[in-house]
């Protein structure tokens, strides 16, 4: 039984008792994937986005693993929109000091650049001011997670 427990753990990027807590304590993984489900049906994609960022922050480094660890349901997202989400979890796991969770590794990088604004004359400003984890995804924004525009 020990070994299965181990394996699991391991499977999801976890130690064994964070994973034992997972699974006594679903709420902020069950949260998590009703914010992605809004993310695949809402209607509007940027307030989903901040209603995910709003939430990763409001985590503490024990809940944020827990809650992002078990992949969410991301067939039904674009490449982009994966690629934007696997953006925001490598940034939130940075700032809480944990690494992201094992699955946003199998989410490649954009083969074309993304930017957050239509306009040419900003691509210089998102080119530079882009949080690393989305430039390395190919994405250029102008804010992240605890921002607003």
């Amino acid at each position: 039984m020990k070994r299965k427990i181990q394996q699991s753990a391991r499977k999801a990027g976890l130690d064994m008792s964070e994973w034992i807590l997972n699974g006594l304590f679903p709420e902020r993984t069950l949260e998590f994937n009703q914010l992605i489900e809004t993310l695949v049906h809402g209607s509007n994609k940027k307030v989903a986005y901040a209603a995910i960022a709003d939430f990763l922050t409001g985590l503490s480094p024990l809940e944020f693993k827990q809650a992002v660890s078990p992949m969410p349901p991301l067939a039904a997202l674009s490449d982009v929109e994966q690629n934007y989400l696997a953006a925001m979890l490598e940034f939130a796991a940075h700032q809480q000091g944990v690494a992201p969770p094992a699955w946003v590794r199998d989410i490649d990088p954009l083969a074309h650049p993304y930017y957050g604004a239509p306009f040419k004359s900003l691509r210089l400003h998102l080119l530079m001011s882009s949080p690393i984890p989305f430039k390395r995804r190919n994405i250029f924004i102008d804010s992240s997670l605890g921002d607003r525009v």
